[in-house]
């Protein structure tokens, strides 16, 4: 008769709990397979029908007669499609106005955004890498400034740019969309980040001067940086408003934004011609540009969004 002692028994029952705890389950979501949230699916589906419903509906409108705007349901297609015959018309009414409103905004975003950008850049690289007396004031200054609305500095900006006699030409909007607080502030941590020190200095040791070490070192790492900016300040300046409309008084010098509201305030002037179906098309031109410029850069943007995020 085989007979176990009481230590081998105790033994036994000790190992019992570990070998439960080995057989017990994994949970079935990991950081390939996440655990999904139905909650979360739902709010993000909200959001994505918000933002698609209003676009839809300008792209269907887009397509309809001046009547079938008033005559149809506003999410559904008309009973003629004119989208072609309301682009051409868009395109040749009051002899192109629309195509040199174009032409405005495209200046003004190559010259301001672009501008924006480049100075960003510069001032947020120099931030970052380099130490100077003033440093932390610099960094008050910038930080006070993005908490500033652009709208409040409209009427100071009006005012001094009428003592310059800068007011109703093209200077009065370009020059002003040249700074770009947050666009400095990103590049600065940016900058910090994706931009390693000992880099600069191996660069600098081997003879290196600091316009080639930025131009050839430190400005391809810089990329997703200045894409991200680049959107932003080209995004906020085609889109810009108020600051046109305080300082452009000719139709001549308009951007798209003032133009099409020009367009849209006809129906309730004396005489005023209603262009409604023209206004709508016109906005969908307007967006297009933007939407395929996202279309092309989004992956050097998606690319940047996480720098730093991960230290290794």
């Amino acid at each position: 008769m085989t007979t176990t002692s009481p230590a081998a028994t105790g033994a036994s029952r000790r190992g019992a709990p570990s070998r439960l705890r080995t057989t017990r389950q994994r949970p079935s979501y990991s950081a390939d397979k996440p655990r999904r949230s139905a909650l979360l699916t739902v709010l993000t589906g909200l959001r994505l029908v918000y933002s698609l419903v209003p676009l839809v509906w300008l792209v269907v409108n887009a397509t309809k007669t001046q009547p079938d705007l008033f005559n149809s349901f506003g999410l559904w297609f008309g009973g003629e499609f004119a989208l072609f015959d309301n682009v051409a018309q868009t395109l040749t009414y009051d002899d192109g106005i629309f195509v040199r409103w174009l032409g405005n905004t495209l200046l003004y975003v190559v010259a301001g955004a672009g501008g924006a950008t480049f100075l960003a850049v510069l001032g947020g690289y120099a931030l970052a890498k380099f130490d100077f007396p003033g440093k932390r004031g610099v960094f008050a200054t910038v930080i006070g400034a993005v908490a500033v609305p652009g709208t409040a500095l409209a009427v100071p900006t009006f005012l001094m740019f009428s003592q310059m006699g800068l007011t109703n030409t093209p200077w009065s909007v370009i020059i002003p969309s040249l700074i770009s607080p947050f666009g400095l502030y990103l590049m600065w941590v940016y900058a910090a980040e994706s931009v390693p020190t000992e880099l600069l200095e191996a660069a600098r040791v081997d003879g290196s001067s600091e316009f080639r070490t930025f131009f050839q070192v430190s400005l391809p790492m810089l990329a997703p940086g200045i894409v991200t900016v680049l959107l932003f300040t080209m995004v906020a300046t085609w889109n810009n408003y108020f600051l046109p409309l305080i300082m452009l008084k000719d139709p001549t010098w308009y951007p798209l934004t003032l133009g099409l509201n020009a367009w849209n305030a006809q129906a309730a002037t004396a005489g005023g011609q209603a262009i409604f179906n023209l206004v709508i098309t016109g906005a969908v031109l307007t967006i297009l540009p933007l939407v395929v410029a996202f279309l092309f850069l989004q992956r050097y943007w998606q690319s940047g969004l996480a720098a730093g995020s991960v230290k290794e």
